[in-house]
């Protein structure tokens, strides 16, 4: 699914015009991006977090030259799924019942 999907299915379930849904997404998009490049860490309940990571410095190679180089520490936008997203994506498996 697309943005413009995403925007044809909010529109459809919010019952609003497709350029509601589109403003509405777009703000809250950018407004999550924001927060997160600002440090801060946003939290849907259910859905999940975004946040901002710090990567450590690590040896890598050029794919190239099979020269090894030094990849600097930086940050990275991460997202953790909230229980109910996990949940709904991969059911928890009922346990087996021990053979007798």
């Amino acid at each position: 699914m697309n943005k413009g999907e995403l925007i044809d299915a909010v529109a459809e379930k919010a019952t609003v015009t497709k350029k509601q849904a589109d403003a509405v997404l777009t703000a809250a998009l950018e407004t999550i991006i924001e927060a997160v490049s600002s440090g801060d860490k946003v939290t849907l309940v259910g859905f999940g977090s975004f946040e901002s990571r710090e990567r450590k410095a690590r040896e890598g190679r050029n794919p190239k030259t099979n020269e090894k180089m030094e990849i600097p520490a930086t940050k990275v936008p991460a997202f953790s799924a909230g229980k109910l997203f996990r949940e709904r994506v991969a059911p928890p498996k009922e346990p087996k019942e021990p053979k007798e």
